[in-house]
Protein backbone atom coordinates (compact mmCIF):
# COMPACT_ATOMS: atom_id res chain seq x y z
CA UNK A 1 0.00 0.00 0.00
CA UNK A 2 2.74 2.43 -0.99
CA UNK A 3 2.29 6.10 -1.93
CA UNK A 4 3.79 7.44 -5.15
CA UNK A 5 3.71 10.89 -6.69
CA UNK A 6 4.22 12.70 -9.98
CA UNK A 7 3.08 16.04 -11.41
CA UNK A 8 2.52 17.67 -14.79
CA UNK A 9 1.31 14.76 -16.89
CA UNK A 10 -0.05 17.28 -19.43
CA UNK A 11 -2.18 14.65 -21.12
CA UNK A 12 -3.94 15.64 -24.35
CA UNK A 13 -5.56 12.43 -25.56
CA UNK A 14 -8.82 14.29 -26.15
CA UNK A 15 -7.34 17.58 -27.34
CA UNK A 16 -4.79 18.62 -29.92
CA UNK A 17 -2.03 19.85 -27.65
CA UNK A 18 0.57 17.09 -27.43
CA UNK A 19 3.76 17.78 -25.51
CA UNK A 20 5.92 15.76 -27.89
CA UNK A 21 6.98 19.00 -29.56
CA UNK A 22 9.13 19.78 -26.51
CA UNK A 23 12.54 18.31 -25.91
CA UNK A 24 12.45 15.21 -23.72
CA UNK A 25 8.69 14.67 -24.11
CA UNK A 26 8.77 12.15 -26.99
CA UNK A 27 6.25 9.30 -26.54
CA UNK A 28 5.49 10.66 -23.07
CA UNK A 29 2.04 9.07 -22.80
CA UNK A 30 3.46 5.63 -23.54
CA UNK A 31 6.34 6.23 -21.14
CA UNK A 32 3.96 7.27 -18.36
CA UNK A 33 1.90 4.12 -18.86
CA UNK A 34 4.92 1.81 -18.99
CA UNK A 35 6.67 3.27 -15.94
CA UNK A 36 3.49 3.62 -13.90
CA UNK A 37 2.38 0.06 -14.62
CA UNK A 38 5.79 -1.28 -13.68
CA UNK A 39 6.06 0.62 -10.37
CA UNK A 40 2.50 0.92 -9.03
CA UNK A 41 0.13 -1.82 -7.89
CA UNK A 42 -3.65 -1.64 -7.51
CA UNK A 43 -3.23 -1.33 -3.73
CA UNK A 44 -1.00 1.75 -4.03
CA UNK A 45 -1.88 5.45 -4.15
CA UNK A 46 -0.49 8.05 -6.57
CA UNK A 47 -0.71 11.78 -5.86
CA UNK A 48 -0.86 13.67 -9.18
CA UNK A 49 0.14 17.20 -8.28
CA UNK A 50 -1.40 19.37 -10.97
CA UNK A 51 -1.37 20.05 -14.71
CA UNK A 52 -3.06 16.75 -15.36
CA UNK A 53 -5.01 17.35 -18.58
CA UNK A 54 -5.02 20.04 -21.27
CA UNK A 55 -8.82 19.77 -21.52
CA UNK A 56 -10.56 23.12 -21.21
CA UNK A 57 -13.86 21.77 -19.77
CA UNK A 58 -14.63 18.93 -17.41
CA UNK A 59 -16.60 17.11 -20.12
CA UNK A 60 -13.53 17.18 -22.36
CA UNK A 61 -11.36 15.24 -19.89
CA UNK A 62 -12.85 11.85 -20.77
CA UNK A 63 -9.95 10.40 -22.76
CA UNK A 64 -7.32 11.63 -20.29
CA UNK A 65 -9.22 10.62 -17.15
CA UNK A 66 -10.09 7.22 -18.60
CA UNK A 67 -6.40 6.68 -19.34
CA UNK A 68 -5.48 7.56 -15.74
CA UNK A 69 -8.34 5.59 -14.22
CA UNK A 70 -7.18 2.45 -16.03
CA UNK A 71 -3.66 2.75 -14.62
CA UNK A 72 -2.93 0.79 -11.43
CA UNK A 73 -3.63 2.28 -8.01
CA UNK A 74 -5.79 4.97 -6.49
CA UNK A 75 -5.14 8.49 -7.77
CA UNK A 76 -5.45 11.79 -5.92
CA UNK A 77 -5.66 14.92 -8.08
CA UNK A 78 -4.43 18.39 -7.09
CA UNK A 79 -5.12 21.43 -9.26
CA UNK A 80 -2.40 22.89 -11.47
CA UNK A 81 -2.28 26.20 -13.31
CA UNK A 82 -3.22 24.54 -16.63
CA UNK A 83 -6.11 22.48 -15.29
CA UNK A 84 -8.75 24.74 -16.84
CA UNK A 85 -11.31 21.92 -16.55
CA UNK A 86 -11.21 22.17 -12.74
CA UNK A 87 -14.64 22.88 -11.23
CA UNK A 88 -16.20 22.81 -7.78
CA UNK A 89 -15.32 19.69 -5.84
CA UNK A 90 -18.94 18.56 -5.73
CA UNK A 91 -19.26 18.81 -9.52
CA UNK A 92 -15.99 16.97 -10.07
CA UNK A 93 -16.90 14.24 -7.58
CA UNK A 94 -20.29 13.81 -9.25
CA UNK A 95 -18.73 13.67 -12.72
CA UNK A 96 -16.18 11.05 -11.65
CA UNK A 97 -18.97 8.96 -10.11
CA UNK A 98 -21.15 9.24 -13.22
CA UNK A 99 -18.28 8.05 -15.39
CA UNK A 100 -17.39 5.21 -13.03
CA UNK A 101 -13.84 6.45 -12.54
CA UNK A 102 -13.66 5.04 -9.05
CA UNK A 103 -9.87 5.17 -8.73
CA UNK A 104 -9.72 9.00 -8.93
CA UNK A 105 -10.30 11.40 -6.01
CA UNK A 106 -9.96 15.17 -5.67
CA UNK A 107 -7.78 16.87 -3.04
CA UNK A 108 -9.36 20.26 -2.37
CA UNK A 109 -9.90 21.53 1.19
CA UNK A 110 -9.56 17.96 2.46
CA UNK A 111 -6.96 15.26 3.06
CA UNK A 112 -6.42 11.55 2.49
CA UNK A 113 -4.56 8.84 4.37
CA UNK A 114 -2.49 5.99 2.93
CA UNK A 115 0.52 3.95 3.96
CA UNK A 116 0.74 5.62 7.36
CA UNK A 117 0.84 9.22 6.12
CA UNK A 118 -1.69 12.02 5.73
CA UNK A 119 -1.78 13.46 2.22
CA UNK A 120 -2.57 17.17 2.11
CA UNK A 121 -1.91 20.18 -0.09
CA UNK A 122 -3.23 22.69 -2.60
CA UNK A 123 -2.24 24.33 -5.87
CA UNK A 124 -0.15 27.06 -4.22
CA UNK A 125 0.60 30.21 -6.18
CA UNK A 126 3.35 32.41 -7.61
CA UNK A 127 6.22 33.28 -5.31
CA UNK A 128 6.30 36.76 -6.87
CA UNK A 129 2.59 37.62 -6.62
CA UNK A 130 2.37 41.41 -6.87
CA UNK A 131 -0.98 42.37 -8.38
CA UNK A 132 -4.04 42.66 -6.17
CA UNK A 133 -5.66 39.74 -7.99
CA UNK A 134 -2.58 37.54 -7.57
CA UNK A 135 -2.50 38.39 -3.88
CA UNK A 136 -6.17 37.46 -3.48
CA UNK A 137 -5.58 34.13 -5.20
CA UNK A 138 -2.50 33.49 -3.08
CA UNK A 139 -4.40 34.07 0.15
CA UNK A 140 -7.17 31.72 -0.99
CA UNK A 141 -4.54 29.06 -1.63
CA UNK A 142 -3.02 29.71 1.79
CA UNK A 143 -6.45 29.16 3.32
CA UNK A 144 -7.00 25.93 1.40
CA UNK A 145 -3.55 24.66 2.36
CA UNK A 146 -4.17 25.51 6.01
CA UNK A 147 -7.49 23.66 5.95
CA UNK A 148 -5.94 20.60 4.32
CA UNK A 149 -2.96 20.54 6.69
CA UNK A 150 -5.13 20.90 9.80
CA UNK A 151 -7.33 18.01 8.68
CA UNK A 152 -4.19 15.95 8.03
CA UNK A 153 -2.76 16.74 11.46
CA UNK A 154 -6.02 15.62 13.06
CA UNK A 155 -5.37 12.08 11.77
CA UNK A 156 -2.29 11.79 14.04
CA UNK A 157 -0.32 10.62 11.00
CA UNK A 158 2.60 12.51 9.47
CA UNK A 159 1.18 15.24 7.19
CA UNK A 160 3.02 15.41 3.88
CA UNK A 161 2.30 18.39 1.62
CA UNK A 162 1.88 18.22 -2.14
CA UNK A 163 1.76 21.47 -4.12
CA UNK A 164 1.75 22.39 -7.77
CA UNK A 165 3.73 25.63 -7.57
CA UNK A 166 7.20 25.57 -5.98
CA UNK A 167 7.32 27.36 -2.62
CA UNK A 168 11.03 28.03 -3.26
CA UNK A 169 12.51 28.74 -6.70
CA UNK A 170 16.07 29.92 -7.08
CA UNK A 171 16.55 32.72 -4.57
CA UNK A 172 12.83 33.49 -4.42
CA UNK A 173 10.41 32.21 -1.81
CA UNK A 174 6.64 32.27 -1.43
CA UNK A 175 6.65 33.43 2.16
CA UNK A 176 2.92 32.94 2.74
CA UNK A 177 2.97 29.27 1.67
CA UNK A 178 6.22 28.60 3.50
CA UNK A 179 4.80 30.04 6.69
CA UNK A 180 2.02 27.45 6.62
CA UNK A 181 4.56 24.65 6.21
CA UNK A 182 6.87 25.95 8.92
CA UNK A 183 4.16 26.82 11.44
CA UNK A 184 2.50 23.43 10.93
CA UNK A 185 5.72 21.48 11.42
CA UNK A 186 5.66 19.97 7.93
CA UNK A 187 8.76 17.88 7.25
CA UNK A 188 8.25 16.91 3.59
CA UNK A 189 6.92 18.85 0.61
CA UNK A 190 6.63 17.73 -3.03
CA UNK A 191 5.91 20.15 -5.88
CA UNK A 192 5.74 20.34 -9.68
CA UNK A 193 5.28 23.09 -12.31
CA UNK A 194 8.98 23.43 -13.20
CA UNK A 195 10.10 22.01 -16.55
CA UNK A 196 13.15 21.57 -18.74
CA UNK A 197 16.07 23.89 -18.13
CA UNK A 198 14.06 25.62 -15.40
CA UNK A 199 14.75 22.63 -13.16
CA UNK A 200 18.26 23.96 -12.55
CA UNK A 201 16.72 26.63 -10.32
CA UNK A 202 14.40 24.25 -8.48
CA UNK A 203 15.24 23.83 -4.83
CA UNK A 204 15.67 20.27 -3.61
CA UNK A 205 16.91 19.33 -0.19
CA UNK A 206 16.31 20.65 3.30
CA UNK A 207 15.45 24.21 4.29
CA UNK A 208 13.56 25.42 7.34
CA UNK A 209 13.54 21.82 8.53
CA UNK A 210 11.55 20.73 5.46
CA UNK A 211 12.67 18.36 2.70
CA UNK A 212 11.64 19.68 -0.73
CA UNK A 213 11.43 17.56 -3.90
CA UNK A 214 10.57 18.44 -7.51
CA UNK A 215 8.22 15.89 -9.11
CA UNK A 216 7.44 17.27 -12.58
CA UNK A 217 6.90 14.37 -14.97
CA UNK A 218 9.70 15.26 -17.37
CA UNK A 219 12.11 15.82 -14.47
CA UNK A 220 11.25 12.32 -13.18
CA UNK A 221 11.61 10.83 -16.68
CA UNK A 222 7.86 10.12 -16.49
CA UNK A 223 8.38 7.64 -13.67
CA UNK A 224 6.33 8.12 -10.46
CA UNK A 225 8.52 8.16 -7.36
CA UNK A 226 7.68 6.51 -4.08
CA UNK A 227 7.04 8.67 -1.03
CA UNK A 228 9.04 6.82 1.63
Amino acid sequence: MAVFTIADLHLSLGTNKPMDVFKGWHNYTERIKENWTRAVSDEDTVVVSGDISWAMRLKDTDADFSFINNLPGKKIFIKGNHDYWWDTKSKMDRYLAEKGWSTISILHNNCFTADGIAICGSRGWFYDAESDEDKRILMREVGRLNTSVELAKATDLEPIVFLHYPPIYGNAECEEILNVLIDSGIKRCFYGHVHGSGARYAFEGEKYGIQFKLISADYLKFDPIRVI
